[in-house]
Parts: structure tokens; C-alpha cells; sequence
């Protein structure tokens, strides 16, 4: 794989790092925001609290997903492995690292993980 790709594709993946955390420690304020509301409401006003905080957790937990893709994917540039296929060890397609720059897995093998899932 070419060297300038790599870069390119560490500058994403960093970038979008980033972002992740920004994003989560915003949801983590809100979360705390939430819990810590004291103000009694009626039961609607209750019951819409509830699902806000759980919503933004369950957000909050694909978030921390993708951002352990990113780091995985950096450790990878580090290690010289990035852009091989962690099932079968052939080469994942530019392109499908181009759109998602945190892919593990070519697309068959990926295709198989979903279907075994």
C-alpha cells in the first residue's frame, strides 16, 4: 500500500478520533446534566428524562466502539498491518479504506462476521 495513502488515511482516522471524543464528553456532559436534575416534573416529563439519558448512553456506546476501531486501526498503521484483513490476510481494497478508514476486515469476511452475528 502506497506510503501516502497511509498518511492520508492516518490524518482520518486522527481527525475523526477527535471528533469522537469531543462528541463523547458532550454526551457525557448531558448525561450528567440529566442525572443530576432534581426539578420535579410530572410522570411524562420523568418518563421523557429516562429515555433521553438512556439514549444518549446507548450513543454514547457506539461511539466508544468506533473510537476503539480508530485506535486499533492506528496501532495498525504503527505496525505496519494496516490495510490487511485480519480474517484472511489479503489486501482490504483503497476504496473501502478510503470510506471507511477504520475497516478491519475486507468485505467478504466482514459479510461473514455480520452473518454470524
Amino acid at each position: 500500500m502506497k506510503k501516502d495513502f497511509i498518511e492520508k488515511q492516518k490524518k482520518k482516522l486522527l481527525e475523526q478520533r477527535e471528533a469522537l471524543l469531543a462528541s463523547i464528553s458532550g454526551r457525557n456532559e448531558e448525561v450528567s446534566k440529566i442525572a443530576t436534575d432534581n426539578e420535579p416534573g410530572d410522570e411524562v416529563d420523568q418518563a421523557s428524562s429516562r429515555i433521553d439519558g438512556s439514549l444518549l448512553n446507548q450513543l454514547g456506546e457506539q461511539d466508544a466502539n468506533r473510537l476503539n476501531q480508530i485506535n486499533d486501526a492506528l496501532l495498525r498503521i504503527k505496525q505496519n498491518q494496516y490495510g490487511i484483513c485480519l480474517e484472511c490476510g489479503q489486501p482490504i481494497p483503497e476504496p473501502r479504506l478510503d470510506y471507511i478508514p477504520y475497516a478491519a476486515y475486507c468485505v467478504n469476511c466482514q459479510s461473514k462476521r455480520e452473518r454470524m452475528n
